[in-house]
Parts: structure tokens; C-alpha cells; sequence
């Protein structure tokens, strides 16, 4: 599984065992993008070494800008900056936009930013020679970075590690009420716990994330409730039907089992939509609610439901993989959200 490319095969199956829905989680942990970091030539101190304001990095997807400053910073004043442009200059007057010129969010996830570029600058899939699948186009995302005066009514909260601290536990304390109905397991964490689960991201631990974040999200495998058999001849239909070795053991931290799944649709220089999204149709047959189905209920135009032959208008993009429309959005909350709990679809409309 690539960070950025991928290869569309088969969904994932919703009776994936638990050391595949881990094996899974590992893999967008550990998904990277590359990244070009210039600093603006008109910011550059006296001094500095011009031939190096470059830095490259291939940065993991599920952290945040503000915690590569220290990186960057060591960098500039180990080959860049001069002892005296060292003393003045500092990390939270430091902020990012696009070489096109847009202001880089920075409370998104590195890997969000990334995928949102793709979309953005409209990179069309193409099929590998196999034709087993559709692949992506890697190139470095261009950053500047400016080493003074942040736009702070655009950036709401200064960009630093505390406010990105403060906007990642936000976010997922709004995931968690999504998926349970409740933030009774965020509310019960512990403040170390709550640090702890941080500290994860900022050293890119996945044990130590994991450690902390089992207790928000599903821990179990993906596993479909059972529709109730019809009762027997001559029973009351309104007699409670005999449970079922599935029945009687309820799985209730399942990825089947949540109210919903935290899904945030991206769309090229859009709006981010936002719905309840139940991981099992609510039509009476249980069954799973795939990514096809969510797609052409909330873009119709874009991913019909039945799509005439011909090259696709749209491609689905999450972390950085081009998804299959089979996938069962349950197996992707358990599977491939954020480290802040939310599945992000990125929708690509190539031109």
C-alpha cells in the first residue's frame, strides 16, 4: 500500500480480523509525503547562504506543520542562517502557504494537505500496464515558508505545537460524539492520557498513540450485525426471537456497531461537506453502507449511481490512496481514519 499512490484491487472484507485491521492502521501511520520547504528569498537574513534556503522532507501524513519547526529550524541555522539571525528570528512568527499562494492550513493533518493539493491541481489516476489498478503521479509539494509577520486573522489561533495541540484534541472529541452519540470516552480520559495520546503524533509513535486512542475508537474487528430470523410458525411477531451466537455476545465497540462514521468529503477548491454517514444502510437489510453508495447520495453528478462505460468523472482519494467504490465506509472509520478520528475523502476530478 503506497502513501500516496495505490493500487485498486478488491474492498477490504468487512470480517477482517483484528491483526489486519492493525496491520492496516499501521500502514497509514506510516504513509509519507514529500515536502520542499523554501524560505521566502525576501525574508532571508543577511548572511544567509542563498544556494541552501531549500529543505526537502518526507514528512509522515498524520502529523502537523508546526511540529516539523524544530526540524526545519535546526536545518536553517545549522547550513542557512548566521549565529546573529539565529537570536532574532522565532518559530512562532513562522508560517506556510502554497507556491501558488494560498495560506496552508495548518491544523490539517500533513497527509490532508497533500491530498487536498492533488485534487486541487486536478492529477488525473492512470492505470498501470497491469491494468490492475490506478496509480498517482508523486511529486514534492512546494511550500514557502515566511519567517515573520503571520496573518493572524487568517490563521484564527498562532501556529504553534499548543495550538495545534488545542485544534487536534477538538477535533476529536467532535469524532468521537459523532461515532457514539457521546464523549463519554474522551471525557473520561485522564489529562496524561490526553497528553499521551498527543505526544504519539508529535514523536510519531504508533504504539503510544494506539495505546491511548483504543479507548475512543472501534477495537474490534468489523463485524456486521445479523438481521433477527423470521419467527417460527404460529409465534407472536411480537415475541422476542431466540438470539444467535452473534446476537448474544454483542460486539459494542465495533466498527459496525457506531452510530456514525466521522467523514469529511474535500472537494477541489470547495466547501468541506460534512453528514451523518450510518457504516449499515438504514433500509432494513443491514447491509454495509459502501463508499459507492455515499458518494453518488451526496455527488450525483459526479459518481452516478449507474455510471454509463467510459473513464471515470470523479476518483476518491483517502490517504492518499485511490479507494475502491466497494469499500465499506465502517472498514474505512476502523481502518483509515486520521489520527484525529475523521476519514477524509478527498474527490479528484481530473480535467
Amino acid at each position: 500500500m503506497s502513501a500516496y499512490g495505490t493500487t485498486r484491487n478488491h474492498a477490504p472484507s468487512a470480517f477482517a480480523t483484528s491483526a489486519s485491521i492493525t496491520l492496516f492502521r499501521r500502514l497509514s501511520w506510516e504513509g509519507t509525503v514529500p515536502l520542499e520547504i523554501r524560505v521566502d528569498p525576501k525574508e532571508l537574513p543577511a548572511n544567509s547562504d542563498r544556494g541552501l534556503e531549500c529543505y526537502y522532507i518526507q514528512a509522515p501524513r498524520v502529523i502537523y506543520l508546526p511540529l516539523l519547526m524544530p526540524e526545519i529550524r535546526r536545518f536553517l541555522m545549522d547550513v542557512v542562517f548566521d549565529d546573529a539571525a539565529g537570536k532574532i528570528l522565532k518559530e512562532e512568527d513562522w508560517w506556510f502557504e502554497s507556491e501558488e499562494g494560498t495560506l496552508l492550513k495548518w491544523h490539517w493533518p500533513i497527509g490532508l494537505i497533500y491530498d487536498n493539493h492533488v485534487i486541487s491541481a486536478s492529477i488525473r489516476p492512470t492505470a498501470p500496464a497491469s491494468g490492475s489498478g490506478l496509480n498517482l503521479q508523486v511529486a514534492p509539494l512546494k511550500l514557502i515558508l515566511h519567517l515573520a509577520s503571520p496573518p493572524t486573522e487568517k490563521l484564527l489561533l498562532p501556529p504553534s505545537a499548543d495550538s495545534c495541540k488545542q485544534a487536534f484534541m477538538g477535533q476529536l472529541k467532535e469524532a468521537d460524539f459523532i461515532r457514539w452519540g457521546n464523549t463519554k470516552r474522551m471525557t473520561s480520559l485522564r489529562k496524561a492520557e490526553q497528553d499521551g495520546i498527543w505526544e504519539g503524533i508529535k514523536e510519531h509513535n504508533f504504539d503510544d498513540y494506539w495505546r491511548v486512542a483504543s479507548k475512543i475508537v472501534p477495537t474490534t474487528a468489523p463485524t456486521r450485525p445479523s438481521s433477527p430470523p423470521p419467527p417460527p410458525s404460529g409465534a407472536s411477531l411480537h415475541a422476542r426471537p431466540a438470539p444467535t451466537d452473534q446476537q448474544s455476545v454483542p460486539d459494542r465497540d465495533g466498527a459496525y456497531n457506531v452510530r456514525s462514521v466521522p467523514i469529511r468529503l474535500y472537494l477541489p477548491d470547495g466547501p468541506v461537506m460534512q453528514d451523518l454517514v450510518p457504516p449499515l444502510l438504514e433500509d432494513g437489510t443491514c447491509s454495509p453502507h459502501t463508499l459507492s453508495h455515499y458518494l453518488s447520495t451526496h455527488l450525483p453528478l459526479l459518481f452516478p449511481a449507474h455510471p454509463s462505460s467510459g473513464s471515470d468523472l470523479a476518483y476518491a482519494l483517502i490517504q492518499g490512496i485511490v479507494a475502491p467504490p466497494e469499500t465499506e465506509m465502517g472498514w474505512l472509520g476502523a481502518c483509515l481514519a486520521g489520527a484525529d478520528g475523521w476519514t477524509n475523502i478527498c474527490v479528484g476530478i481530473p480535467r
